[in-house]
């Protein structure tokens, strides 16, 4: 441990990740190790999202057992990234993240990139700035030309910035670049970091390596893939969804949910479908109009996609749609400049011992459980695990939601490996 002792007081050194872990694969923990070692940190707080993530899809299992895994992982203080930021395009999702890493006076971020130089962001986002004018004028070219934001917002980069040295079409990269604009955004003292991806790429479907395999790849054999996962994942992930499956029947995936999507597109008001967030330019008529004639949700997503509309964005409008999530509703969010508060997962000794020692610095309110007086801001969250659940038997799904509600923070005993509450 490596605590300076300044007027008779420890001052731990800290870093955040901003994770999914769906699941938490072999990778990860590398991961994290590297970010500890790297930033010479004491503590590692993790920034999780919840049941449903930022590619528009659920997590195979609940926030509760990924906390678990993050716990087990190395992180010391795990925090829900809200639903109404871990759905989002990557400016508002990172945005989201490092606000609550600021909230609790982290020193580092470090983040997973294609890249791995953390000079080379900084030295694209000073270019950026000083070609703001310019990169925005040939993002709406690209979109009058067909492109997806995404695509739009890469190439502008490519087209206008001397970005030879960092790939800007990575998924990873692209993060990168928002978290450290974010950083600037808050006026914030935190400091970036990064680590270069090894033997897997984020949307690689195959396992081409003997231990480390993309999340992507993962989940395709957990959905029936006659491979197994063990050589991928820490022994206590593959446990875990075993045990999950076991207990719950099943893991979360898009097919699953496919029904229920179908019920609700074509039992639904045109002016409700409309009234949806990122139900834009008709492309909620376009999802109706596909769906009647699709038989699972790939058949659908493949029936919609285009160049202009990528698979995620669809993805996020279902996720959107499933959860009867409307455009006041999220506007009426996202219009506080940071997340107000932190909802506390999980935390080991040293996690606690940090926010102990930072308490009267942390000046939004953090939520141990959900009552009365904060249950109407957490309620998009609720709506999410409801939602989340109801592919679920009866009895599990009131089991998901009474554990959504009761849920105190999980404690974990590093010496130990025992659980508890808080």
């Amino acid at each position: 441990m490596k605590l300076v002792n300044i007027g008779g007081a420890f001052l731990l050194r800290s870093v955040g990740v901003v994770v999914e872990y769906n699941p938490l694969h072999n990778g990860h923990v590398f991961h994290l190790t590297s970010s500890k070692n790297t930033t010479n940190a004491d503590v590692v707080i993790a920034v999780m999202s919840g049941q449903f993530l930022q590619r528009g899809e659920p997590a195979v299992v609940p926030k509760h057992v990924r906390t678990k895994l993050a716990l087990q992982a190395g992180a010391d203080l795990v925090i829900e990234l809200p639903y109404s930021y871990s759905t989002q395009h990557a400016s508002i999702f990172a945005k989201g993240a490092i606000s609550i890493l600021d909230s609790l006076k982290c020193d580092y971020v470090c983040f997973g990139s294609e890249e791995g130089k953390i000079e080379t962001f900084y030295e694209l986002i000073k270019q950026k700035k000083q070609l703001t004018s310019s990169i925005n004028s040939s993002i709406r070219t690209y979109l009058d030309q067909g492109l997806s934001y995404p695509a739009a917002y890469s190439t502008a980069l490519q087209t206008n910035l001397e970005t030879a040295n960092l790939d800007v079409s990575l998924p990873n990269n692209i993060l990168g670049i928002h978290y450290l604009e974010a950083i600037e955004h808050f006026k914030s003292k935190m400091e970036g970091s990064t680590i270069q991806r090894i033997a897997a790429n984020y949307h690689d479907e195959e396992t081409n390596h003997q231990s480390i395999a993309s999340a992507t790849a993962i989940r395709k054999i957990l959905k029936g893939n006659n491979q197994t996962i063990t050589d991928f994942v820490p022994s206590f992930t593959k446990d875990s969804i075993e045990d999950y499956i076991n207990e719950f029947g099943k893991i979360h995936t898009w097919n699953e949910y496919f029904p229920y999507l179908k019920y609700k597109l074509t039992t639904a008001k045109k002016e409700e479908l409309e009234e949806i967030y990122e139900a834009v330019e008709g492309l909620e008529r376009r999802v109706l109009n596909s769906v009647l004639n699709c038989l699972d949700f790939e058949e659908l997503m493949t029936a919609i996609k285009t160049k202009r509309y990528t698979w995620t964005r669809i993805q996020r409008l279902l996720t959107h749609l499933l959860t009867n999530t409307s455009k006041n509703e999220m506007s009426a969010i996202l219009e506080k400049d940071r997340v107000p508060y932190i909802r506390l997962l999980g935390m080991s000794s040293m996690g606690k011992t940090y926010l102990n020692s930072k308490k009267k610095l942390i000046d939004v309110p953090i939520y141990t459980t959900i009552n009365q007086q904060n249950q109407k801001e957490l309620s998009t969250d609720l709506k999410a695990t409801y939602a989340y659940s109801s592919i679920l038997s009866i009895s599990n799904q009131q089991k998901l939601i009474k554990t959504e509600y009761s849920m105190y923070p999980i404690i974990y005993d590093e010496t130990t490996n025992q659980f508890s509450r808080s």
